[in-house]
C-alpha cells in the first residue's frame, strides 16, 4: 500500500509539472486530469472518500469547462509540445522546485511529531463527514461568497463570448 501511495504522489507531482510547464492548453489538460485523479486516489487512501468524490465532480468538471473556453480562445494551429526546449527547461526548473519542497517537507516532517487524523473511540467520526458538516455549518458565508463569485464569472464569460462572436460576425 505504501508503494501505491508513493506512486500516486509521484503522479500528482508529475501532473502538476505537466500543467505548469506547458504553455499550450491542449497538452496541459492531460496533466490536469492526471494530477486530479492521482490526488483523488491519494485522498481515498487516507480515508476521505467524500472529499475525493467532490474533488472529481466539482473541481475537475469546472476545470475542463475552463479548458474548453481557453482552447476556443487560443486556437493555436501549431501548439508548443512537451518536447520543445523551452518547455523542457521550464519543466526542469519546476521539478527542481518540487524536489526542494519535498526535501524541506521531509526535514520538517522529521522534526514535527506525527499525529493521527482519525482517532479511535466511541465518539469518533470520520474526517470527511465531519468536514462536510463543518463546511455547511460554519462555512456558509464562504460558500455564499464563492457562489456569487461563480455567478459573476459566468456573466463575464458569457459577455466575453458574446463580444467575440460579434467581432467574428463583423470580420466576415
Amino acid at each position: 500500500m505504501m508503494e501505491f501511495v508513493l506512486f500516486l504522489g509521484l503522479c500528482f507531482a508529475l501532473g502538476g509539472l505537466a500543467v505548469a510547464s506547458n504553455p499550450s492548453p491542449y497538452y496541459g489538460v492531460l496533466g490536469l486530469v492526471v494530477a486530479a485523479v492521482a490526488g483523488c486516489g491519494w485522498l481515498v487512501s487516507l480515508g476521505v472518500s467524500f472529499v475525493s468524490l467532490v474533488l472529481v465532480m466539482v473541481y475537475l468538471g469546472g476545470m475542463l469547462v475552463v479548458f474548453v473556453y481557453s482552447v476556443s480562445l487560443a486556437a493555436d494551429p501549431y501548439p508548443e509540445a512537451w518536447a520543445s526546449w523551452g518547455v523542457v527547461g521550464y519543466g526542469f526548473g519546476m521539478g527542481l522546485v518540487v524536489v526542494v519542497g519535498f526535501v524541506v517537507s521531509g526535514v520538517v516532517g522529521l522534526l514535527v511529531d506525527d499525529s493521527t487524523v482519525n482517532n479511535g473511540g466511541l465518539l469518533s467520526v470520520r474526517s470527511d463527514f465531519g468536514g462536510a458538516a463543518l463546511l455547511y455549518s460554519d462555512g456558509v458565508g464562504l460558500l455564499l461568497v464563492g457562489g456569487w463569485g461563480l455567478l459573476l464569472t459566468l456573466f463575464v464569460v458569457l459577455e466575453l463570448v458574446r463580444g467575440l462572436s460579434r467581432g467574428a460576425i463583423r470580420a466576415v
